[in-house]
């Protein structure tokens, strides 16, 4: 099976050059994906024009471009957890962030017409267990601690729109939408070019140095970058480019596939356009896509697998969940690397040095790196402050191999609790 994703299959890649001569700039962004892409947009929407945005591979080459999709409120954070540690006021006001980010990417397809298969069905928290308290609880949570209205859909209702016995009721989540997101990358980064920020892919930084009352980045082309601020978002895929934040991060793995085109086939599993996902912790998620194939992505581990390790174990789970699909030929699966802080928040702020930096947005960043991109834009051009909330969250280590061997466990052992709830 080709290591080529779906997204990479479907959509129309502009090349960017690499950077081959020095330059000078208002801001260095390092990293075009989301985050990057976002903060480059909120400056340029600020009049800030003179930006350059680094790529070490291409636009949306991370987990930017390979993602469930998914546009919806909240953080890797429990919901619940995030009132727990914040109180109802920090914290309603940091789910809100998020909800203006969701309501900020749909402006922001419609405002630069960019097509990215915007499907607006919302999505659905479906029920796992057979317990329909847990589900009242958190719709009851949701009204009163955010003031956010998710729709309850009765056991039966849902059975009409998924056809598994698995599901035990869901709530709609109807602001929320899903697309494609490496055209919505691309999308981005067609606009930042045409209003004059320079883009350069296979452009790797190696390092970035004090330079005045600057900084210094130096490409591995040997090409330099002289600016002001410096922006760091590579995620996942950061490496050892700046050890206090790789330590910060870490680097885990999801994987993702994506049928053959199922035409009528798709309805005798979903009649729907929501895309799904459910109240585990290790939960599945899944949407329709434009041409009538089935996106699946699910678990979480520290190793990334082959396209066809990746689709042996998702086409497993999908036969779970919807057995009538059995035969369904794949024609996608891929893998890609996340970047988790060890508290599940986002990390956005500036060293010491001066080095701004948003990452760790794993598992829940479509929203989240759109929100870092705009508090660094309001930062960088108007000296605005982070909100209140974020000052709990800082770079604590997730010690390295040590702290992957501890995720792998923790989510071995959340696994084994959802079997034994079941």
């Amino acid at each position: 099976m080709s290591q080529t994703t779906f997204y990479q299959a479907t959509a129309s890649r502009t090349a960017y050059p690499s950077l081959t001569s020095n330059m000078e700039a208002d801001v260095c962004i390092i990293g075009a994906g989301f985050a990057g892409l976002a903060t480059a947009l909120g400056l340029l929407e600020r009049g800030i024009k003179n930006v350059v945005v680094l790529e070490a591979q291409c636009v949306g080459f991370g987990a930017s471009g390979r993602n469930g999709g998914f546009v919806f409120g909240g953080y890797s954070l429990d919901n619940q957890e995030l009132y727990r540690q914040l109180g109802p006021q920090k914290a309603a006001a940091m789910y809100q962030l998020t909800i203006d980010a969701v309501n900020l990417i749909r402006q922001r397809i419609e405002k630069y017409q960019i097509s990215c298969d915007k499907n607006e069905s919302g999505v659905l928290l479906a029920n796992w267990f057979d317990d329909d308290r847990s589900l009242l609880a958190q719709r009851d949570f949701m009204r009163t601690a955010f003031s956010v209205d998710w729709e309850w859909i009765k056991r039966d209702q849902l059975q009409e729109a998924l056809q598994s016995e698995c599901y035990f009721g869901a709530l709609h989540e109807k602001n929320a939408f899903h697309f494609h997101p490496l055209k919505y990358a691309q999308g981005l980064a067609q606009v930042l070019s045409h209003g004059g920020v320079a883009i350069y892919e296979q452009s790797q930084v190696l390092h970035v140095s004090d330079q005045g009352t600057g900084k210094k980045v130096t490409t591995h082309t040997g090409a330099t970058i002289q600016a002001k601020h410096v922006v760091v978002a590579c995620g996942g895929y950061i490496e050892s480019l700046y050890p206090k934040l790789s330590r910060a991060v870490l680097p885990i793995a999801t994987y993702v596939m994506a049928t053959e085109a199922l035409h009528q086939k798709l309805t005798t599993a979903m009649r729907t356009q929501a895309a799904v996902y459910d109240t585990r912790f290790a939960f599945d998620y899944y949407r329709p896509l434009a041409d009538t194939r089935l996106l699946w992505g699910g678990r979480i581990s520290i190793a990334q697998r082959t396209p066809e390790q990746v689709q042996r174990l998702l086409y497993r789970d999908m036969l779970k969940v919807y057995p009538q699909l059995e035969g369904t030929q794949v024609d996608f699966a891929w893998s890609g690397l996340m970047s988790y802080g060890r508290h599940k928040m986002p990390q956005i702020g500036q060293l010491a040095d001066g080095t701004w930096y948003g990452l760790g947005f794993g598992g829940h960043g479509v929203a989240p790196t759109t929100l870092a991109g705009e508090l660094l834009a309001q930062a960088i051009a108007n000296g605005q402050s982070l909100p209140k909330g974020f000052e709990r969250y800082g770079l604590p280590t997730t010690f390295g191999y040590l702290g992957l061997l501890g995720a792998q466990a923790t989510y071995w052992y959340y696994e084994l609790r959802d079997w034994l709830k079941q």
